[in-house]
């Protein structure tokens, strides 16, 4: 097993530098001329931001310690971020490429047969001149670049500015917080006294070395401002142990909802510690449901534990939180993973609120997510069960979002005989 982890390893490691040694073929050996601050500056560059991104994984998997954590962050996720967009935008370079060179050499076959109109003297010849000293030679003065050399710095530039400028707006989505969504959700079985219940659906926060007691502070204020009736908090929560991130954690202390805040698992939890967490959160004022169910007025709320949770003995347990209830009455279950849908509908769950895929997160990632989950995002349906899957709050890795904005999501639960 570890002999196959080293091989996996150094196969991603050795596609890593190739990707990084094709960037700087592209963006700092063929847009400069030659040794010098341009090119030395740009190869530093791309050395260091693959080091760096490295380095930012191994530190947060290690649990190294937190203030080290935080100094690689964010030059580190980001660089894998700007890793996915300038592979991608250096892909449509080569394709653009042929057409900026041909454009070149038709403009410069264009200026080579334009005629150049001769001067024709007016008036008496001049006499001669009077001889002077001669003139001293100009300056030497740098020729212009060669036609090769334009093509590459005008495909390099607009490469680099795509991939910077897809980050750069992704990074500001995620960090001025997420946007309130509202979903319609009609549930056969709840009665009218009930519609119109409100739950805030709010996933995958993931508050670590990059996303802090700001950043919650802001899903806080966001979420109170609906005014919900419950608020569901459905896994990844966090990205490190309750000592780093208890502070960053504080803010959820003030969620207010008239039933309450609950809580279950992710698969991040399992990484950060997760008994320590649902402690810490319990402390918080929310409500753990750890293969549990609570019954409300109008109908049966339940969690279930991550998948991750079976390697330690704490996996998803749907007879323990769904079993012996009264199934004339409607149930909205919490799970993490939209994977746990087939389960729910095993134990006729009329509503499963999960998170877990971001959405995808960064495009086109979205087409990854779809393959490993039943669905990415929004509300589907699965026989009498319905699913709706938030994109979530947060980010992981880097705090970056493009094609799947972060959400916290406005349930509002209709009865139908309202």
């Amino acid at each position: 097993m570890v002999v196959v982890f080293v091989l996996v390893a150094l196969a991603v490691l050795g596609a890593l530098a190739a990707l990084h040694w094709y960037a700087w073929r592209r963006l700092v050996r063929d847009t400069t001329r030659g040794p010098g601050l341009a090119r030395r500056t740009g190869t530093a560059v791309l050395v260091a931001g693959p080091v760096l991104m490295v380095a930012a994984l191994v530190a947060e998997r290690a649990g190294a310690p937190f203030w080290l954590q935080r100094v690689l962050g964010w030059p580190g996720f980001l660089w894998m971020a700007l890793t996915l967009y300038l592979l991608l935008a250096l892909m449509a370079g080569e394709l653009v490429r042929p057409l900026v060179r041909r454009l070149v050499e038709r403009g410069a076959r264009t200026e080579e047969k334009a005629p150049v109109p001769a001067a024709v003297p007016v008036g008496p010849a001049p006499a001669d001149p009077e001889p002077a000293d001669p003139e001293p030679a100009p300056p030497q003065v740098r020729s212009a670049p060669s036609r090769r050399l334009f093509v590459s710095r005008v495909v390099g530039g607009a490469v680099a500015a795509a991939a910077v400028g897809t980050v750069g707006y992704g990074t500001y989505g995620v960090l001025r917080g997420p946007a309130v969504k509202r979903v319609t959700v009609p549930l056969a079985k709840l009665p009218r006294a009930a519609h119109g219940f409100r739950i805030a659906v709010v996933s995958d926060i993931h508050l670590g070395p990059v996303l802090g007691r700001g950043f919650a502070q802001k899903v806080v204020d966001t979420i109170n401002s609906t005014q919900p009736d419950l608020i569901a908090v459905v896994g990844d929560l966090v990205d490190g142990s309750v000592k780093d991130l208890g502070p960053a954690a504080a803010p959820l202390s003030r969620l207010t909802a008239r039933h309450g805040s609950y809580f279950v698992t992710g698969n991040h939890e399992y990484f950060s510690g997760a008994d320590q967490w649902v402690e810490e959160v319990r402390r918080l004022g929310l409500h753990p449901l750890e293969n549990a169910r609570t019954e409300l007025p109008a109908f049966d709320l339940a969690g279930v534990n991550d998948l991750a949770g079976e390697s330690e003995g704490e996996g998803p347990d749907f007879t323990k939180a769904l079993g012996d209830r009264d199934t004339s009455r409607a149930v909205v279950l919490l799970a993490h993973q939209p994977l746990q849908i087939h389960e729910a509908v095993r134990h006729h769950v009329d509503l499963q609120l999960s998170g877990h895929t971001h959405g995808g997160q960064l495009w086109p990632g979205n087409f990854v997510a779809a393959a490993a989950n039943p669905t990415v995002a929004g509300l589907d349906r699965y026989g009498d069960t319905q699913l709706y899957v938030s994109r979530g709050a947060g980010a992981w890795g880097p705090p970056t979002r493009v094609g799947a904005s972060s959400d916290i999501t406005v349930v509002e639960l209709a009865s139908r005989q309202a």
